[in-house]
């Protein structure tokens, strides 16, 4: 059995990803900012008597994760697997968009998971043991348009983990992405919106809101995203690239064998937005 450390684990796939290695004897770590998700994911947990440590807070409170991470390991004496969950979405189109706003999402999205990783990485190389587990997308190879900064940092994020293999395998750690397509939560529909009235870009991102909206009803669901991580988490080496649903491994095989100008008219395609 592991001790698995979990971020954003209150809601949707984190959450059914700790209740899944909890049930089948694992021991589950980890935090999310979303205190009311917490408590009530931590009292799920006790009440089935599984062993959990569970705390409220924000990714980028980075002396309070290595406090966490001091607490795990007083507790625990050891991390087998970090499963980086964390992450926000942001949405619309470049010209119009606040960098502010969007510097948040880089620091939470890409320095996040870092933060995570680099406060367990020694204990695991010490070991000669680990795996560090990056929830990506599929937008973290292929970009969608009016997603210009969410792009940006699931392709910054799956950099990072590419880069971290070479360093970290000749000390036993092995590293994973786990690269859906959508999931069908509310966290795209929390990020959707049109452009002001007046704006050249109001009517195309309508219509990719209108068609993205259509594919997240048939999209995977949290629960069975969550048995597909739970298999990579599990796997004693998971493969690198891990796509979870039918439309993510689709779109990843095409976009290394077709020519750009075909991948390009297969996206404005499928997203109405030609």
């Amino acid at each position: 059995m592991q001790v698995v450390v979990i971020t954003g684990l209150a809601q949707g796939m984190g959450r059914e990803v700790a209740l899944r290695l909890a049930a089948s004897g694992n021991t589950v770590a980890g935090f999310d900012v979303d205190a009311r998700g917490v408590e009530s994911l931590d009292a799920e947990l006790k009440a089935k008597g599984c062993d959990a440590l569970l705390a409220t807070l924000d990714v980028c409170d980075r002396p309070g994760i290595l406090a966490f991470r001091d607490e795990v390991l007083r507790k625990y004496r050891r991390v087998d697997t970090i499963l980086s969950n964390v992450g926000i979405g942001f949405f619309g189109p470049f010209e119009e968009i606040d960098l502010e706003r969007a510097n948040r999402c880089l620091e939470i999205n890409v320095i996040g998971p870092a933060a995570i990783f680099q406060a367990f990485v020694p204990g695991m190389r010490e070991r000669r043991s680990g795996k560090l587990v990056a929830v990506s997308s599929l937008v973290g190879q292929i970009p969608f348009p009016f997603e210009s900064i969410y792009s940006a940092s699931k392709f910054a994020l799956e950099g990072m983990v590419l880069s971290l293999r070479y360093e970290l395998e000749p000390y036993g750690i092995e590293v994973a992405l786990i690269q859906p397509a959508q999931v069908s939560t509310q966290f795209a529909a929390k990020i959707h919106t049109l452009p002001a009235e007046g704006s050249p870009y109001r009517e195309r991102v309508r219509r990719f809101i209108a068609r993205d909206d259509e594919l997240i009803k048939g999209a995977i669901d949290p629960a069975t995203a969550a048995d597909r991580i739970v298999a990579v988490v599990n796997a004693p080496r998971p493969k690198l690239h891990n796509p979870i649903d039918t439309q993510s491994r689709l779109f990843l095989a095409l976009n290394r064998f077709l020519p750009r100008r075909v991948r390009d008219e297969i996206l404005l395609r499928q997203m109405d937005i030609r």
